[in-house]
């Protein structure tokens, strides 16, 4: 969208070079490479990382000798990075000063802040770490008290709420209604059924266990739960699922077949410990389907509006869970939030994010 704008000029430098083709994804144990175009209609550059195990969730699983002579030749007026957390980026941030102005974009939170000496050090590590950035863009308020808290004043931080292709899920509602209502019919879910979905990986982290425990208590035949996905807890969670036949999983997808497997459930359910944010509420969203999500993920408090497009629960509750799930006590009503959550969703867009970023390179 930046570049089909062209009201900046941009190139984008991918630091995790091994990327490009397929990576092996730990979590969802299995290798994987997305199915939608996602290097189209931009200039851009893998650099090559020289790390020996190579993975972005490692602060020495990208190092890239040749980044910050890339990034001179380049000539750049600004730099936006995302995440600090890898040893490339936090080098980029740290050596920038006058040739050129330095951004920041990230979506962490203070949700699971520590306590004592420990929780002192952080501070003072993410005060160093972000002292050199000029603007940094906040994705919604538990982000923007996260950056205020480690540095960065008011005057620095600019707006650019997290967002994904609200088309790309919506375009062809119709169709995939039609598509969902099959595969509805091929899982022998009822019509008038109630589906809770989650789709992601399977481990700690997303609390499935909480979500299962909660769903059982659930009584009823109009009630089913559908997980997508797989991972590392993938053989417990069907272990505590195994004496309730509504419980459906079936396995991963990619994401050109996301729009219709939001579609197949009728209300979203992200009970994650720790959520940085949650894009994949957007995506549900832009479907047309409410959420409930964990007061731990990031996007509670910009996208839920209580009892309208869902609910939050207090992160490790079933017994909290398990009230929200009882306010969707028939499909109607979930196809009420749903309209909600989707009028709710428009507000939220690449548009924004784009204009944002635009505003302050021309600055």
């Amino acid at each position: 969208m930046l570049a089909e704008r062209h009201r900046i000029e941009l190139k984008v430098f991918y630091t995790w070079s091994q990327s490009k083709e397929e990576v092996y994804d730990a979590r969802f144990g299995l290798k994987r490479s997305w199915d939608i175009p996602l290097l189209d209609g931009y200039d851009y550059t893998f650099v090559h990382n020289t790390s020996k195990r190579p993975d972005s969730n490692r602060f020495f699983g990208i190092i890239n000798p040749d980044l910050l002579k890339q990034l001179k030749a380049y000539q750049p007026d600004a730099v936006l990075v995302y995440r600090w957390s890898v040893y490339s980026h936090l080098k980029v941030m740290q050596v920038t000063g006058r040739s050129f102005r330095l951004f920041f974009r990230g979506d962490s939170h203070l949700q699971n802040k520590g306590t004592g000496i420990k929780e002192w050090l952080k501070t003072q590590l993410l005060k160093f770490v972000y002292r050199k950035v000029g603007k940094a863009f906040y994705v919604g308020s538990l982000n923007r008290n996260y950056f205020l808290k480690y540095g960065l004043k008011e005057e620095r931080l600019i707006a650019a709420p997290h967002a994904v292709d609200n088309q790309r899920f919506s375009s062809g509602n119709e169709q995939w209604e039609i598509q969902a209502a099959a595969g509805r019919k091929e899982l022998q879910i009822p019509e008038s059924a109630v589906v809770f979905l989650y789709a992601g990986k399977f481990y700690a982290l997303k609390q499935l266990d909480i979500l299962i425990n909660a769903f059982k208590r659930l009584s009823g035949e109009q009630y089913r739960l559908l997980l997508y996905g797989n991972g590392e807890q993938e053989h417990t969670l069907k272990e505590l699922a195994k004496n309730d036949e509504r419980i459906i999983f079936q396995p991963f997808r990619n994401q050109s077949e996301m729009p219709l497997v939001y579609r197949v459930g009728d209300v979203f359910v992200l009970p994650s410990k720790s959520e940085t944010w949650g894009l994949a509420v957007n995506e549900a969203m832009a479907c047309g389907r409410p959420a409930v999500v964990s007061d731990q993920c990031g996007c509670a408090p910009e996208l839920i509006v209580e009892g309208k497009t869902g609910f939050t629960f207090h992160a490790g509750h079933a017994d909290d869970l398990f009230r929200c799930m009882q306010q969707f006590g028939s499909r109607d009503i979930a196809l009420q939030a749903g309209k909600n959550a989707f009028s709710h969703i428009e507000g939220f867009s690449f548009e924004q994010i784009a204009g944002a970023i635009e505003a302050e390179v021309n600055a």
